[in-house]
């Protein structure tokens, strides 16, 4: 809530922010979804704000980007398209015409009119059947893209919500959200079928503890022990964790003395000591150090998975060197551009062709 002493709220703006994959002279038609679940917490959400931080507001944004951009890009949006994303529970919606959509993120059981559907594969709901998402397991989190341009507040150029500013970009059971579309459906569709079998590029999220990479930092070695410390055990996610950082229970070793480390800026994956004996992963709404040292860094390949965690998630720390960090991160990339060129060129085949709606974000904005 905001009160008299706090900054300015901010400024929001309505308006649709994904480009759409569309048939040739088709018109967009307003399409309006009937959200029939909504989860623990469902919000709007794309992959945060652009050079924001200087100004004191976090880049924020899907705490699961490589799903998010997936979803996406398997309906034909930008990466950066505004898109849904449930925490826990149950998910689902009821569209007043056929929408075209994708459900990534954590594994889940996806059905459209109680058949069930593949996850991580453009689906076709047609008009009056319920897209809905149940029994989510292993991660914690689902995405929900549609084709199109989904409607909601921006703030700073983007409909990620941040709390604290009192944006908060709730879905909530029984809520209409509306999305600009050209798409109507595929000639003889049967959405028991694939639409497409595409080579989709997935996020592997195993039963047992997850490993993630981490580099040095100046401070990794100025506690002795640390390292081989960190390397070596297995930390459990609390309940006492939030969209700030993960809280970690496990061994940690502490600095000697008292000296005052100065607050800085922080890079999101950043590891740092806490005076209690926790370890704590910083997500996409940190802000400053808060004093604390940063003891390592989650390679960026690394940090979607960390966004899957939920409490209960065991997690153990693997050190790699920068170049092996930056070789997994462009491996990544290279798997979402191959994506994008293979169902673009699927799409295509369909008598669809990529193209920005009027009053949207192109894809190189989306970006910035």
């Amino acid at each position: 809530m905001w009160s008299a002493s706090s900054r300015s709220p901010p400024t929001r703006h309505s308006r649709s922010t994904a480009p759409s994959c569309c048939p040739r002279g088709r018109r967009v038609s307003p399409i309006e979804l009937r959200v029939t679940a909504a989860g623990w917490l469902s919000t709007f959400q794309d992959l945060g704000r652009a050079d924001t931080e200087r100004l004191g507001v976090p880049t924020g944004g899907a705490a699961d980007q490589y799903s998010a951009t997936v979803a996406n890009l398997l309906v034909g949006n930008a990466r950066g398209a505004t898109l849904i994303e449930s925490l826990g529970g149950e998910f689902a919606f009821v569209p007043d015409a056929a929408v075209l959509v994708a459900v990534t993120g954590a594994p889940a059981r996806v059905t459209v009119a109680d058949a069930p559907v593949d996850g991580w594969a453009p689906v076709v709901v047609p008009a009056g059947h319920e897209l809905r998402v149940r029994d989510i397991r292993v991660g914690a989190r689902i995405y929900v893209a549609v084709n199109g341009a989904l409607v909601a507040e921006t703030f700073l150029g983007s409909s990620a919500p941040d709390a604290r500013m009192g944006f908060e970009q709730k879905v909530i059971r029984g809520a209409v959200l509306s999305v600009r579309s050209r798409f109507r459906t595929f000639p003889r569709y049967s959405f028991g079928h694939p639409l497409f079998r595409l080579r989709t590029p997935r996020l592997r999220l195993a039963e047992g503890p997850w490993d993630i990479d981490v580099v040095e930092s100046r401070a990794t070695n100025t506690v002795p022990g640390l390292r081989d410390l960190i390397a070596e055990s297995t930390y459990t996610v609390t309940d006492r964790s939030n969209h700030v950082g993960l809280r970690l229970s496990g061994p940690v070793l502490h600095p000697d003395g008292d000296a005052e480390i100065v607050s800085h800026g922080v890079p999101i994956g950043a590891l740092e000591i806490p005076h209690a004996d926790e370890l704590i992963v910083l997500g996409r709404y940190r802000s400053l150090t808060a004093g604390y040292p940063i003891v390592g860094f989650a390679s960026r390949a690394s940090l979607s998975l960390l966004g899957q965690a939920g409490p209960g998630r065991e997690l153990r720390f693997r050190w790699v060197d920068r170049e092996a960090a930056v070789r997994r991160h462009a491996q990544r990339e290279r798997e979402l551009l191959a994506l994008e060129r293979t169902a673009g060129a699927a799409f295509e085949a369909r008598g669809f062709t990529p193209g920005p709606l009027p009053g949207s974000r192109t894809t190189k904005e989306s970006e910035r």
